[in-house]
Parts: structure tokens; C-alpha cells; sequence
């Protein structure tokens, strides 16, 4: 049982780093063997669909980015909008360096969504579990209108990411000037006499 889940995650790990590269077009079952490095016709062993392999990797990219959250407890915990914004700061940096990869494969999937209703579901319940920690997070700080508020920094969060993921040097952000962005998000969330979306 242990080998199988071990088999299945190095599998949809290849299928990250595979749309990551190659984008839907170059996702393949064999595509996915080569870039795990397995036997051809493991990948269509234990994916059987493009559905089956498609859902396993939105599964896969919501795994490994929860865990990355959990590892910073400014953002799943009480603590001052001050750390909140610098956790959420050091997220984005390793999402759009170290963890770019699997950014990048998220978009693509993204991008399919609309044609694909079964993996907008999909999506849709990984982003929930995003929202949530949202959701969280602004009601320990003292927003007024947690689960709103929570769609909104999502959704800038995301327009973020995809301008760090996406731009031209001169127009992302650097460290220092993300630091405060952030922190001006998050405020603006959490205050009391600005009107909720």
C-alpha cells in the first residue's frame, strides 16, 4: 500500500514538472514515465485517464503547497499583521523560485479549466482549502468580513504570483517592495471602515 502511494505521488510529481515545461499539449502518460523515470505504461498503470492523472496532480500541487503554508505558523496561527505579511511575503518568493515549477504547472492547469469541467471542480475544491486558511488567518487578525475578505486576498495573492511568475523583470516586485504590498493587503482586508467587496 505504502509503494503504491509512494509510486503515485512520484508520478504526479512528473506530471508537475512535465506541465511545467511542456504545458497540456506535453502532458502525456508517457511523458510523465520519462520524466519519473519508470518503466513506460507505469504512469497509464495507475492513471488510467487523462481525468484520472489531471486530478491526481491538482491533488499533488494542493499537498505539497498546504504543507509549505503549515511550515509557517504566522499564517495559521494568531500573530500581528506584520508577520502575517512577512510569512506571506516569503511564500510568494519561494513559490515564484524554488517552488516556481509548480506554480507554472498550476496556471496551466488553470488555463484548461474552463474546457474541462471536471478539473475546474478540481480546482475548485484545492482552492477552498487555500481560502479557508484565508479565511483563518483574517479572522484571528480582526477582519470584519472574514470569508469575503478572504475570496479578495486570494485573488490578489493569485494576480501576484502570476505578474511574479509572468513579467518582465522591470515590473515584479522585489522582496522589499513585496514585503509592504502585502502588509497594505492585508490591512486593508482587516480594516474596519473600508467597505467589504
Amino acid at each position: 500500500m505504502a509503494q503504491t502511494t509512494l509510486r503515485r505521488q512520484q508520478l504526479a510529481d512528473a506530471a508537475i514538472s512535465t506541465l511545467a515545461r511542456s504545458g497540456m499539449r506535453g502532458l502525456t502518460h508517457r511523458a510523465v514515465d520519462q520524466a519519473a523515470e519508470v518503466p513506460v505504461g507505469s504512469c497509464s498503470y495507475y492513471f488510467r485517464t487523462r481525468r484520472e492523472l489531471l486530478q491526481a496532480t491538482v491533488e499533488r500541487l494542493a499537498e505539497l503547497d498546504i504543507a509549505e503554508i503549515d511550515e509557517h505558523p504566522a499564517l495559521t496561527g494568531p500573530t500581528s499583521i506584520t508577520r502575517i505579511a512577512e510569512a506571506g511575503a516569503d511564500l510568494v518568493e519561494h513559490w515564484t523560485t524554488a517552488g516556481r515549477e509548480r506554480m507554472l504547472a498550476r496556471y496551466e492547469l488553470a488555463l484548461e479549466a474552463p474546457r474541462r469541467p471536471e478539473l475546474r471542480a478540481a480546482l475548485h475544491t484545492a482552492g477552498s482549502r487555500f481560502r479557508a486558511v484565508a479565511e483563518n488567518m483574517l479572522a484571528a487578525a480582526g477582519a470584519p468580513d472574514p470569508a469575503a475578505q478572504a475570496n479578495t486576498l486570494v485573488a490578489l495573492l493569485d494576480g501576484i504570483l502570476f505578474n511574479q511568475l509572468t513579467a518582465a523583470p522591470a515590473h515584479r516586485l522585489t522582496p522589499e517592495q513585496l514585503r509592504p504590498t502585502l502588509l497594505g493587503l492585508i490591512r486593508t482586508c482587516t480594516d474596519r471602515t473600508v467597505p467589504g467587496p
